[in-house]
């Protein structure tokens, strides 16, 4: 970027900033939506949930599909699978 293009887009910097920013966060949680280990984490934390009685077993099966089901979203996007033939 030249000097003249810089200081005539320098009112336009905060926007840009908000712009990079908002794509960080997206990313972020993304990969954190999307990370195996917190999947599994949540499925052993289902399990003990139902173990000690504070869910019942077809809430335990509705959140495990969920869950499944995420994790399945997840490793058809890292091995790049259309969505389109997924489902």
């Amino acid at each position: 970027m030249g000097l003249l293009s810089g200081l005539i887009l320098l009112p336009l910097a905060p926007v840009r900033g908000v712009a990079w920013l908002g794509e960080q966060v997206l990313d972020l949680a993304t990969r954190a939506d999307y990370d195996p280990a917190e999947t599994y984490q949540r499925l052993a934390e289902l399990d003990e949930a139902l173990e000690a009685g504070e869910i019942s077993a077809e809430e335990c099966a509705a959140a495990e599909d969920d869950l499944i089901a995420r994790l399945m979203r997840a490793r058809g996007e890292a091995t790049g699978i259309s969505a389109a033939y997924r489902d």
